[in-house]
């Protein structure tokens, strides 16, 4: 499905509560989780042990950081939801929740809606966007979320 391009205020605010957008998905390996514990400084062994996770780990294996998922929030709505503008702007988090864990090796996507635009200064509007990130296979969702963005056309 190929969804129109929201390239004004008025195009965001028409997606208010309707299109869902869905991003691709994307494999969390252990590479990726090894470099975000070197960025974060968190290297808990359910993350970077790779051998103790196996053997100790309460899921079977290492897991990706919560704050990780959350971290990829914006790389996949900037995948999915067909922007065109001149700058936008992460402007925060609400009724952030880690559902499941997420084994290394697991495909992840995320599901976002629109669901509520507002006005802001220079002529921008604010989006509160339902984020469902989903693992391939799963049931529960991974984390849900309001993710909070400004854009400016």
């Amino acid at each position: 499905m190929t969804l129109a391009t929201l390239a004004s205020a008025a195009d965001v605010k028409a997606a208010e509560g309707g299109k869902e957008y869905v991003s691709e998905w994307l494999e969390i390996d252990q590479s990726r989780v090894n470099r975000f514990a070197d960025a974060t400084d968190d290297h808990q062994w359910i993350h970077v042990d790779v051998e103790r996770a196996n053997k100790e780990s309460p899921f079977g294996g290492p897991i990706a950081h919560g704050f990780l998922t959350l971290a990829l929030v914006p790389m996949w709505l900037e995948q999915c939801v067909p922007l065109q503008q001149k700058m936008g702007v992460n402007y925060g988090m609400n009724k952030v929740r880690f559902m499941s864990p997420v084994r290394v090796g697991t495909k992840l996507r995320a599901r976002f809606v629109a669901e509520t635009v507002t006005d802001v200064e220079e002529g921008g509007v604010q989006v509160i966007w339902r984020v469902t990130v989903q693992k391939e296979g799963g049931v529960k969702p991974v984390c849900v979320a309001e993710f909070i963005t400004r854009h400016y056309f």
